[in-house]
């Protein structure tokens, strides 16, 4: 009897093994996936940036390290949301239409270029050897009130999976959140753990654009 007994425990022991093993294979592809972000803005010379600021102008450049990088394409696209209802998205840039695109390293450093004036959004993406064509949207509102967000806050990195081959959000084109008393936040609205998607309706923001980076 006592034999007996000691066949499902060892079963039971060799199930959780088992178990335990696929949990750390499937951790370790997952972390092999994982690419970190950092970026840096436009310029640090002081006058240089006070007339990007005065033409709203915002340039950021985002460097993506990882593994994971190597022998993938990327695809950078806009989506506008009015009403907190998305239209359908435009791409950017597209680089799985050449091989000149495909990433050969472990990095890859891409710098973006937004204006808002004149009632329009100007973009631009600026990378190693390339420059994408211009894109124009129209604005809703003043073109002033329109500013460029990133995700970062107050963290130096974000840790992104490219696994799933989505869309990434790493920029927000938005106007302010309105509080009662009448006074606006944008910081709020993108540091907040709302979904992209969600700013909208959330924040009560009838007009804002996301971008994203799709890696493949």
């Amino acid at each position: 009897m006592a034999h007996a007994n000691k066949q499902p425990k060892n079963k039971l022991k060799l199930k959780r093994i088992l178990l335990l093993l696929v949990f750390l294979t499937n951790a370790a592809a997952w972390a092999q996936q994982i690419v970190k972000v950092s970026n840096n803005y436009a310029t640090e010379n002081k006058e240089i940036q006070e007339l990007i600021d005065f033409q709203n102008i915002y340039i950021e450049r985002l460097n993506f390290v990882g593994e994971a990088l190597k022998g993938k394409y990327y695809e950078i696209n806009i989506r506008e949301f009015k009403n907190g209802k998305p239209s359908p998205k435009v791409t950017l840039f597209d680089g799985s239409e050449s091989d000149y695109f495909k990433i050969s390293l472990e990095s890859l450093s891409l710098k973006f270029f937004f204006s808002m004036t004149d009632g329009k959004l100007k973009t631009y993406i600026k990378g190693s050897g390339f420059g994408s064509k211009k894109s124009y949207f129209k604005l809703n509102n003043d073109s002033e009130l329109y500013a460029l967000k990133d995700f970062f806050g107050s963290n130096e990195f974000l840790e992104i999976n490219i696994a799933s081959e989505t869309d990434i959000p790493i920029f927000a084109i938005i106007t302010p959140t309105i509080h009662k008393d009448g006074s606006g936040s944008y910081c709020e609205v993108v540091q907040s753990d709302i979904k992209p998607e969600n700013l909208g309706t959330h924040f009560k923001i009838p007009h804002y654009f996301l971008v994203s980076i799709r890696f493949k």
